[in-house]
């Protein structure tokens, strides 16, 4: 009877024991995330947070201890920027616009610069930098006689069978980076606010990545006449102007909060300091 009594307490104890370890889900977290979203590239090159979007998604994390977390996230967005907003004279006659929406998908790493603890006074804060690798969606588009045109069909700088140019693509992969502030709000629960670039390895989120414009006669006879009219939409008509940059990619950058739960009970990570 005493052995089975004994037996009894081991058990309980050793399962009270594992329930208080870190496991899988205490180390897990899930949330969502807010913010802005802005473009850098041929119609927008100086100007941070112009024409910005609201942006928003999910994300996920491992955190494999108080220094280093996993992490996942879903991105959803919108970019856009018209040459009428311009400064420039050149620009402005240029009379270039675009819109895109942006659904990206990546993962990698965030390396905190102090210990973190959800809960521990002690590490209850930390900056961070995030590197991760990812992919997402583009499809630029422009108005035109009252409506939205998708671009990348039209092959606008001469993409076409006929011209031996293949088109751009629109799932790129993008490389985020960035800096960021957490904090913990109790035991189960996280708020951090971040920003991070996108270096992206195409010039074409804006539609925009040949330096001069293809000669409208046959660009009309390979691709139609509407993609001649958005190919070169300058004020004054002319075709000796310069287009875009075909030596820089275009960026995008994201700019915002999120809130994460822990997804079970149990320690937390070990501290590494």
């Amino acid at each position: 009877m005493k052995t089975r009594i004994i037996f009894f307490f081991l058990f309980f104890y050793v399962l009270s024991s594992r329930a208080q370890q870190a496991n899988f889900f205490s180390r897990s977290e899930i949330g969502f995330h807010a913010g802005a979203m802005f473009y850098i590239g041929d119609l927008n090159q100086f100007r941070p947070y112009y024409r910005s979007n609201f942006a928003g998604g999910f994300m996920y994390r491992f955190n494999v201890h108080s220094r280093l977390t996993l992490r996942f996230t879903a991105l959803k967005g919108k970019v856009e920027a018209y040459d009428r907003d311009a400064s420039e004279s050149l620009l402005v006659n240029r009379n270039l616009s675009f819109q895109s929406p942006i659904n990206e998908l990546s993962g990698g790493i965030e390396f905190h610069y102090f210990p973190f603890q959800f809960g521990n006074k002690r590490y209850k804060g930390t900056s961070y930098i995030i590197a991760q690798l990812g992919f997402f969606k583009m499809n630029p588009q422009t108005e035109y006689n009252g409506g939205l045109v998708d671009l990348q069909p039209l092959g606008t700088e001469g993409q076409s069978a006929t011209s031996g140019q293949s088109n751009y693509l629109k799932y790129q992969l993008c490389l985020p980076l960035g800096l960021g502030l957490k904090i913990s709000l109790g035991k189960f629960a996280s708020f951090n606010m971040e920003v991070a670039i996108r270096k992206t390895f195409t010039d074409y989120i804006d539609d925009v990545g040949s330096d001069t414009y293809y000669d409208p006669i046959l660009l009309e006879a390979m691709n139609g006449s509407t993609a001649a009219a958005l190919s070169n939409r300058s004020l004054d008509g002319s075709s000796f102007g310069r287009r875009g940059n075909s030596s820089n990619k275009d960026w995008y950058v994201y700019t915002g909060g999120t809130i994460t739960f822990r997804l079970g009970k149990g320690n937390n990570c070990p501290v590494i300091r």
